[in-house]
């Protein structure tokens, strides 16, 4: 991919409280050179992400909680950067794309990625006439081009819209996103399950460590 695990200066020289998402983490190359027994992706942030792109290095930046910033790192934020906006559908399926290919040059490895429910709480639309798209059905586009991505490269998906379906999306779901902790768990189990299917747990039932 194009990071090299570097940050980029304009960003290391500053100190941006980004959260849980640290800019060492977010220009790694961890996930493509770590040494593991399988990969665990997710479609959410394709979905519900914005990143900005700086004006004169064209590096991609995702500036996490960039409220509580200074004043003046957000100054910088807005001079030095212009925001993308959400993928379209084709972009962010030709990432991912080429993310299983790099993958899979430093990994032979099952690769699982998971889905997003489209289900809203509250949410009760019956006519979509005038409206622009909503993100229930932008995560339903979303999903059927993981399906798609899936039959190209035979990657697995983590199906979190069926579990909530089957186990009622309203008691599962806080809001659009995030789940409650029994749906959490359910999600979880259902990843033992695909690696178990895929024989990546072997060490374990063998008495050896992964």
């Amino acid at each position: 991919m194009s990071s090299t695990g570097e940050v980029p200066e304009a960003v290391s020289e500053r100190d941006l409280p980004l959260g849980v998402y640290p800019a060492a983490s977010q220009f790694s190359r961890a996930v493509f050179e770590t040494p593991v027994d399988a990969v665990v992706l997710s479609l959410l942030p394709d979905i519900a992400t914005g990143l900005v792109r700086h004006k004169q290095k064209g590096f991609l930046f995702y500036a996490a909680d960039f409220n509580s910033w200074a004043a003046e790192d957000r100054g910088w934020l807005k001079s030095d950067f212009t925001p993308t906006g959400f993928l379209d559908l084709e972009t962010s399926m030709a990432n991912l794309e080429a993310i299983v290919d790099e993958i899979r040059k430093h990994n032979d490895v099952p690769i699982l990625v998971y889905n997003v429910s489209p289900v809203i709480p509250g949410e009760r639309i019956h006519c979509y006439q005038g409206l622009d798209e909503t993100f229930a059905n932008r995560i339903r586009r979303f999903n059927l081009g993981l399906v798609r991505l899936s039959e190209r490269t035979g990657i697995s998906i983590v199906d979190v819209d069926t579990l909530m379906a089957c186990h009622g999306a309203d008691t599962m779901k806080l809001d659009a996103f995030h789940l409650t902790p029994q749906a959490y768990r359910l999600v979880a189990e259902e990843v033992v399950r695909i690696l178990d299917d895929l024989g990546v747990l072997e060490n374990l039932h063998e008495g050896r460590p992964l």
